[in-house]
């Protein structure tokens, strides 16, 4: 992918926020927050308008792409299978971060990963509310670009000791036997939070304001934008277990540091 189109990915993904999402925020119709798998997996109206905009004019843009939006691949899991074949697909989260954006939170975002053969080469990551996207392109970098064409790059944290790294810990998805195990594990770190919305999370670690995320589930809408906005800005990520991130793998964890030693010693400070 080319920085010239992965620009018109940014630029559909901030024409729907200003469409479809902006209009609704703080401002949702009554029923028009739904529940999908449980209480923490909510679903708005804003999400489905987003990704039916969003995977219109990326068909327009790019005839003949696969476009998997989350609610789409929610109701049919089997869309994710076509990943690994597309010649140019776009994994879609139109509105990441649905529970902060239903209570009226500012911390939501606008994601996209562009794959070809099942590799990442692109990823956005729009902020509606600040109205920037965090870019990233496979072998040239993350940064942040403005409308008006300013770019500041990105790049994560200088490492620090275990007991001076602070980050973003998901853990409410975790199997219920491991959760008291890794809870009770944060204070062997500086500082543990949970923004509920992996744009900012990633976008923040990306741009060196905290020195770690760690997940358990891994939808690749969630994942696969901020996984490849990381990479490029220099930093280290892998599966509970040290393989390589892949956006297939649903359950295997993530931790993401500033190197391959911050890694260990997040795995260690929670999984040991």
């Amino acid at each position: 992918m080319k920085l010239a189109e992965l620009r018109d990915v940014a630029d559909i993904l901030r024409q729907t926020a200003i469409a479809e999402i902006m209009p609704r925020f703080r401002n949702l119709a009554e029923g028009a927050v739904k529940a999908k798998t449980g209480p923490l997996d909510l679903v708005t109206e804003a999400d489905e308008a987003a990704e039916i905009r969003i995977t219109q004019a990326l068909r327009a843009a790019f005839p003949g792409c696969v476009v998997i939006g989350e609610e789409a691949a929610s109701a049919d899991p089997s869309l994710l299978n076509g990943l690994a074949d597309a010649d140019l697909a776009f994994v879609v989260d139109p509105v990441d971060g649905t529970a902060n954006f239903a209570a009226g939170l500012a911390l939501f975002g606008v994601m996209a990963a562009v794959f070809r053969r099942g590799e990442i080469v692109g990823a956005v990551i729009h902020d509606p509310v600040g109205d920037d996207s965090a870019l990233a392109l496979r072998g040239e970098g993350a940064w942040i670009e403005t409308p008006d064409g300013r770019r500041r790059d990105l790049r994560v944290a200088a490492p620090v000791p275990m007991a001076e790294m602070s980050g973003n810990v998901s853990w409410r998805f975790m199997p219920r036997e491991q959760q008291p195990e890794v809870c009770g594990r944060l204070p062997r770190l500086a500082a543990c939070w949970d923004y509920r919305c992996s744009a900012h999370v990633y976008r923040m670690m990306s741009g060196g304001h905290g020195h770690f995320a760690f997940y358990y589930r891994l939808y690749p809408w969630d994942h696969a934008p901020g996984w490849l906005l990381h990479k490029e800005a220099g930093g280290y990520a892998a599966t509970f277990d040290g393989k390589p991130y892949d956006p297939t793998d649903i359950y295997s964890g993530l931790i993401c540091a500033p190197d391959r030693d911050g890694w260990d010693a997040v795995r260690t400070a929670l999984l040991t």
